[in-house]
């Protein structure tokens, strides 16, 4: 039976804005709150991450801070990697969306002949480059990170050599190129794009189940239809949720809500069915910021009975395999 490991990812030099970092200790705070020992049920460990440097000017305007941003995706890979290959199952908790490429390295490094996919559960499509990024904030790039994707035909940007190096390093992170097929990538509640991520959505086909979609046809129908259909060939599936998937009403503590997006009870429903699925091998939540959270730290107690759920559902499959 794998054992589950929290892995911590306390950094926020991908975001636009600050606060990211403390997402994780208000998950804590609100176990405390609650006297759950979630916390203590697990081994953990924290990832070393660069916040920092987020005192210091940085001279890559295109991709913001790639430098610091490249070390911290090496560390993650390193930490997913070394879980992975001791039969264990990574819990990422993370500060902004864009270490989550460190995760799918992390994954390709230990099972680099698998075929992985992967479900981005978020209200952003997180596909820019450096080359089509209007702000270069990095937590919007992680999905082209992992695909070693520039989206030259959408570019709007010139870069210079030195984010050329990084970029193309950060690209190659565990395995050289692309963690995982273009195909093989299903968005869940993607709704903000912008007009350089259309255009690869659209060249590409990539299935977007929308929040009218999956309202209308059922969180079940909806589930099985990406573990029995769209995703079946693949060996490993890697789970991605970002908390702003959920409405803006709801994910008020987090730095770009969206309207219109997943009630509580859709996104526990969904990450607790998608988990389930006996190739999943890693899950990871994001870009909880208390500091944000208008209505105390609402964001955090949402995302922890998301967590604990999450969890508890992965459990009992391994459980039920254990009883085969």
């Amino acid at each position: 039976m794998r054992c589950v490991r929290l892995l911590e990812v306390k950094s926020e030099i991908g975001a636009g804005t600050r606060g990211a970092s403390l997402g994780v200790d208000a998950l804590k705070i609100v176990g405390f709150n609650k006297g759950n020992s979630f916390f203590s049920l697990f081994p953990h460990k924290e990832v070393k991450v660069y916040n920092e440097s987020l005192f210091e000017n940085t001279p890559y305007p295109h991709a913001k801070r790639v430098n610091y941003l490249l070390q911290v995706q090496q560390n993650v890979c390193t930490e997913v990697w070394q879980t992975l290959i001791q039969d264990n199952f990574p819990v990422i908790l993370a500060g902004d969306h864009s270490t989550a490429a460190g995760t799918i390295a992390g994954i390709k490094k230990a099972f680099p002949y698998k075929k992985l996919g992967v479900i981005w559960i978020d209200a952003h499509a997180d596909l820019h480059s450096p080359y089509t990024s209007p702000s270069g904030n990095m937590h919007g790039m992680p999905l082209a990170m992992a695909l070693a994707e520039d989206n030259l035909d959408a570019q709007i940007n010139e870069i210079d050599e030195k984010t050329r190096f990084y970029w193309e390093e950060i690209k190659n992170i565990g395995i050289k190129g692309a963690k995982f097929e273009v195909s093989d990538l299903v968005f869940i509640g993607v709704r903000d794009t912008e007009i350089q991520e259309d255009y690869f959505i659209e060249k590409n086909d990539i299935k977007n189940y929308t929040v009218e979609e999956v309202r209308n046809r059922g969180v079940q129908t909806i589930v099985r239809e990406i573990l029995d259909e769209k995703l079946a060939h693949c060996d490993l599936l890697y789970i991605s949720f970002d908390v702003d998937s959920m409405d803006s009403s709801i994910s008020v503590g987090t730095g770009t809500p969206v309207e219109d997006g997943f009630t509580i009870a859709e996104t526990q429903e969904l990450n607790a069915l998608l988990v389930a699925d006996e190739r999943v091998c890693a899950w990871e939540m994001v870009e909880i910021n208390p500091t944000l959270d208008d209505k105390g730290n609402v964001m955090a107690e949402v995302a922890f009975d998301i967590l604990k759920a999450s969890v508890q559902s992965l459990q009992n499959q391994e459980n039920q395999l254990l009883s085969v």
